[in-house]
């Protein structure tokens, strides 16, 4: 790569902003990850290496299997994104990755890239409800 430039993508869940219940020291490990990803991309960028994060929206895969309390996460997305969420469909993130490994992404790096409906841009939910 150091010839030739590349990318490399490492898979993310939105959780600098924020604690998530259920996520413990994984949010922690995803973390440190973000920051890893803005450090390579300063550190590879001279040599024409794009650093990049993929902030999926929770997706049934045998990791998930392993965070308790997944089945929360994945009942509310859908109902929260703008777009909805199918935790069941990989494809949306798939193309995203393909995005950015590729030229079309020439430019891009140490960026965070979500795919999750559009979750992570909406506010906190209020249990009241909306004046008439």
């Amino acid at each position: 790569m150091r010839e030739h430039g590349g990318s490399i993508v490492t898979l993310d869940f939105d959780n600098s902003t924020q604690a998530w219940p259920f996520y413990d020291w994984m949010g922690v490990c995803k973390a440190a990850l973000e920051s890893v990803t803005r450090y390579l991309a300063r550190d590879l960028g001279r040599h024409q290496i794009r650093v990049n994060a993929l902030a999926a929206g929770p997706l049934r895969t045998m990791a998930a299997k392993g965070i308790p309390g997944f089945e929360k996460f994945e009942s509310t997305w859908g109902q929260r994104s703008p777009l909805g969420w199918n935790s069941e469909d990989r494809t949306p993130v798939a193309k995203m990755a393909c995005v950015l490994l590729s030229d079309w992404s020439s430019s891009t790096t140490g960026e965070i890239v979500h795919v999750d409906g559009g979750y992570h841009a909406m506010g906190a939910e209020v249990a009241s409800e909306p004046p008439d």
